[in-house]
C-alpha cells in the first residue's frame, strides 16, 4: 500500500509571532486540493493544500498561538490520489455544505513544484532521460550526456502500469523503477447532487486501448476524453471528488 500509493511529506512549521521553528515528517494517501474563491485548477489547489494554518500552545509564549505549515513532497508513490475538499462544515447553518465551484484539473500533472529540495534533485535525471526519449520519439536530436544504465518510470499509463523507457536491462544494479513526477490521469470519482449528504458517486476509468468507461452503477458507458475534463464542477453535473 505505502509503495503504491504512500506520499512522504516534509513540514516546515513556523511561528511568526514567537520566532519558532520545527520541522515534521508525515505519510499520507492523498493530496488535498483545497477550493476557495481564487482556485480555479487544481495545481492551485494542491499548493493552497500543502500551505496551512495551525492553532497550538507555543512554549515560549505560554499560550495560543498561529502557527505555518509548509510542506513538501518527499518520496511519491506509483499511483498518485487527489482529493478535492469539497464538503465542509458550515458553522452558522451548523451542518455539512459542498463546494460546487469549478476547478479545472489537467490529464497529465506534474508535481515537481510542490517537492523538496532532496527530491527534485533525485527526479532530474529521470525527467531528463524522458524529456530525450520524448524528443526521439518525435525525431529530434539528443545528445547524450550520461553513459549510466537507469530504467525511467515517466508516468502511469491509461492501465495504471508505470511506463518506463529501458536502456540497460543488464545492470541489475540499477533500480527497475524511477519517478518522473510526471502523472497521467487513469481514474476520477465523482459526486452529482448539491447536498453533501445525499447524490450519486460514479467513477471513470482509463482503460487499456486509452477508452474512458462511464461506470454508472450497473450501466457502464463508453465516454470520450473531453467529457472527462467536464467533470470539473460547476453545476448540477457530475464533479470530481478524487482524481487517481
Amino acid at each position: 500500500m505505502k509503495e503504491l500509493f504512500g506520499i512522504d511529506l516534509v513540514s516546515r512549521v513556523h511561528c511568526a509571532e514567537s520566532g519558532e521553528e520545527s520541522s515534521e515528517a508525515e505519510s499520507v494517501y492523498s493530496l488535498k486540493c483545497h477550493i476557495s474563491h481564487d482556485v480555479n485548477h487544481l495545481h492551485e489547489g494542491l499548493k493552497h493544500g500543502l500551505k496551512t494554518e495551525l492553532e497550538k500552545v507555543s512554549p515560549s509564549l505560554g499560550r495560543t498561538a498561529i502557527y505555518t505549515r509548509e510542506s513538501r513532497i518527499n518520496e511519491l508513490p506509483r499511483y498518485l490520489t487527489v482529493q478535492f475538499v469539497r464538503f465542509f462544515w458550515k458553522r452558522e447553518s451548523n451542518q455539512k455544505a459542498k463546494i460546487l465551484r469549478k476547478v479545472d484539473y489537467p490529464l497529465e500533472l506534474d508535481v515537481y513544484d510542490f517537492c523538496s529540495d532532496e527530491l527534485k534533485l533525485k527526479l532530474q535525471t529521470p525527467r531528463q532521460v524522458l524529456r530525450d526519449a520524448e524528443s526521439a520519439k518525435f525525431g529530434l536530436k539528443v545528445e547524450v550526456k550520461t553513459s549510466s544504465s537507469q530504467n525511467i518510470e515517466g508516468s502511469l499509463t491509461s492501465a495504471g502500469e508505470s511506463s518506463s523507457i529501458d536502456i540497460d536491462k543488464a545492470d541489475s544494479s540499477v533500480p527497475k523503477k524511477q519517478l518522473t513526477g510526471i502523472y497521467d490521469l487513469i481514474a476520477v470519482l465523482t459526486h452529482k447532487g448539491r447536498s453533501a449528504d445525499s447524490g450519486h458517486y460514479v467513477g471513470w476509468v482509463k482503460q487499456d486501448d486509452g477508452k474512458w468507461i462511464e461506470f454508472d452503477d450497473d450501466n457502464p458507458s463508453i465516454r470520450k476524453e473531453e467529457e472527462i475534463l467536464k467533470l470539473s464542477g460547476g453545476g448540477d453535473w457530475h464533479m470530481a471528488y478524487i482524481c487517481l
